[in-house]
């Protein structure tokens, strides 16, 4: 077991096809114990009874760094410790430059970017005593190419935002042993894109696609998992690409 007896804490973890889900669940399966976090309590409690026992599911808005700070407190009382977070919450909205409100832009920046930094506040204290741990950064292709195919202009500014984050808390906490790493998935099959591909858009996405195929959640779940256990225990500050080589550089 690579997670045997770990605590992670996976945020926006609680949407049945998402990312989080399924990587709550490759993290499980690999003896974790893991502490949900989505906005309503209900689904995230839900969340954490469908990967198996002693498991934890809480709300918490990432926004809100007080929120943050009792999610994490929460998973020290129960278990005691935590040993990775995958900041992967987020939002997108496909609009394009002259169309951004403020509105718009807050809504994106603080979910994406401010959540990215306040979770990772949370856990940092406990890291720093138990000298150890992981943090994952969810990123996006968007943020490295210029614009997504369902992100604005500002998604890729708060996905690129949270590259120089990661790479920043990497050198600032690597004397704690404690590492931070980001990925950037390409065009992921989520509840969140699932209904938004024509046949036609497929078939010309999957064409820039060397591997020939769109990304599944599982496919970001198993870089989490990578990235979370002692198998990247020399990486810190690394970006790592899950995008079937939509994008190379």
């Amino acid at each position: 077991m690579l997670l045997e007896n770990r605590v992670v804490i996976v945020t926006g973890a609680a949407s049945a096809r998402g990312i989080g889900k399924a990587t709550a669940k490759a993290l499980a399966a690999q003896g974790a114990r893991i502490v949900i976090l989505d906005l309503r309590e209900a689904d995230a409690q839900a969340a954490a009874r469908d990967i198996g026992e002693d498991h934890l599911g809480l709300a918490c808005d990432v926004t809100d760094k007080a929120a943050c700070v009792t999610a994490a407190n929460a998973a020290i009382k129960k278990y005691g410790r935590i040993d990775a977070l995958i900041n992967n919450a987020g939002i997108t909205q496909p609009i394009k430059t002259l169309e951004i409100s403020s509105d718009n832009f807050d809504a994106v920046i603080d979910v994406n970017l401010r959540g990215t930094l306040y979770m990772s506040q949370a856990v940092i204290g406990q890291m720093r005593k138990q000298q150890s741990g992981s943090i994952v950064c969810m990123s996006s292709v968007s943020a490295q190419r210029g614009g997504g195919i369902f992100g604005g202009p500002h998604y890729s500014a708060a996905k690129a935002g949270v590259l120089g984050l990661a790479r920043a808390m990497a050198r600032e906490f690597g004397g704690d042993h404690i590492r931070v790493n980001s990925i950037t998935p390409g065009l992921i099959q989520t509840d969140i894109t699932g209904d938004k591909l024509t046949p036609d858009m497929r078939a010309d996405i999957i064409k820039g696609i060397p591997l020939g195929r769109l990304g599944d959640a599982a496919d970001i779940a198993n870089a989490c998992l990578f990235l979370a256990s002692d198998l990247s225990s020399y990486l810190t500050g690394v970006t790592l690409d899950v995008n079937g080589g939509m994008l190379i550089h």
